[in-house]
């Protein structure tokens, strides 16, 4: 990119001049997801894949598809490493990047939450996919062993103690 913003891992620019009716397939080499498991904070990325169909709606390129990827995180609790497949349906909009003129607070409508701005006439798909494994990853995926893990560092949820405990307790019995 000319702005000096570093290319992403895993771009892949389309010119929305020369989209067809085929889907595109994106596959990350080995190098592109070493790079996003460093940038997602995961341990491995062992397969990243997405099939994308791309139709235009005047300047507006609307994408649809499946992501799938295989990858290895840590797990939340005991930090081992939990291997967990992902198979994901997407679905964005990339619209015209427009200047904000106002300095006021905007309120997005729940479908414009899906929309990746563009400038001229290129946008970069593979970006957005890699954007759509990150929102689909579990921050918080437990393994088998977490568990055995809680109880022997005494991380189980115990019920809370004191009077106001009590005065609940008391009203549900009544």
């Amino acid at each position: 990119m000319s702005d000096g913003t570093p290319t992403p891992e895993f771009s892949h620019v389309i010119d929305r001049r020369q989209i067809t009716a085929s889907p595109v397939e994106l596959t990350a080499d080995e190098t592109q997801r070493a790079a996003l498991a460093q940038r997602f904070g995961l341990v491995s990325i062992d397969a990243l894949s997405a099939n994308v169909t791309l139709e235009l709606d005047g300047e507006v390129v609307k994408a649809s598809g499946t992501l799938q990827a295989d990858v290895v995180q840590s797990c939340a609790i005991s930090g081992e490493d939990l291997p967990v497949h992902i198979r994901e349906e997407i679905a964005f909009n990339f619209v015209p990047e427009c200047e904000i003129v106002s300095e006021e607070e905007i309120e997005l409508e729940e479908e414009e939450l899906d929309e990746i701005p563009y400038v001229g006439t290129s946008f970069d798909l593979g970006e957005a996919v890699a954007q759509s494994l990150a929102l689909a990853i579990d921050p918080y995926a437990t393994g088998p062993d977490a568990d055995r893990m809680r109880e022997e560092h005494d991380l189980t949820e115990k019920a809370p103690q004191g009077p106001l405990q009590e005065a609940l307790a008391k009203l549900k019995r009544d």
